[in-house]
């Protein structure tokens, strides 16, 4: 099997700091994979994800999944408005798990990563990136260690090479993923980390919300900014 992994590129923060985190401790990323499963922000999240795979010079495919947006009654997907949050909101269990549950997709990170394995086993490649990460895993129980632990632990048994699950964020929360990223030189002029699909972050959802106060704490307004 060649040293080479697939990284799950949503465009956002996350997902874009856990690549470039990989490829800073040479886990080669190769492919990137950006899912359609009918998110409202997928056309923005698909322009950033490209942009970015083109910056690190990565393979991109996006891949389409009508049937989980069927099933799904996310408003994610749906015809739900997005869930509105106040900043000072956000450390509050009470109101986060409301609005996790609000945009919680069925299965979703479980679905990804069983996808990218089977296309990681069958081309040969060693690694998953992902970009769980502590803050998200309070609200996300698909974020956790417990969840990449479980992954890495099934994937020893549906996938003959053993193919592994790597977070590189998964002990940091965003205001650290912020000042890492700024380490490693991220264009964070690509991102895209807004539930809704405009051409500027909607700065009201929780995910704006989330690293708007990242980018605060790291004094980057410049690329506040930017992108909202």
């Amino acid at each position: 099997m060649s040293n080479k992994s697939i990284v799950l590129l949503s465009g956002g923060l996350d997902s874009v700091v856990s690549l470039a985190s990989a490829a800073d401790m040479n886990y080669n990323p190769n492919l990137a994979l950006t899912f359609d499963y009918g998110q409202k922000s997928f056309e923005q999240e698909y322009k950033s994800s490209k942009l970015l795979a083109d910056y690190y010079k990565l393979e991109h495919k996006a891949i389409k999944l009508d049937w989980l947006k069927e099933i799904s009654n996310s408003a994610l997907t749906n015809g739900t408005d997005i869930p509105v949050v106040e900043e000072n909101q956000l450390d509050d269990k009470e109101k986060s798990d409301k609005s996790a549950q609000a945009v919680w997709v069925a299965n979703r990170n479980g679905l990804f990563v069983n996808i990218a394995a089977s296309i990681a086993e069958a081309k040969g490649y060693s690694h998953i990136i992902i970009g769980a990460n502590r803050e998200e895993g309070a609200t996300f129980k698909d974020n956790t260690k417990e969840f990449i632990d479980f992954e890495n632990r099934a994937l020893e048994y549906s996938t003959n090479s053993c193919v592994q699950v790597i977070a590189p964020m998964i002990d940091k929360n965003k205001e650290e993923i912020v000042k890492i990223g700024i380490k490693l030189n991220v264009p964070f002029k690509y991102l895209y980390s807004c539930y809704n699909n405009g051409e500027k972050h909607c700065g009201v959802c929780e995910s704006c919300l989330r690293l708007k106060r990242a980018l605060k704490l790291n004094n980057r307004n410049d690329i506040i900014e930017e992108l909202f």
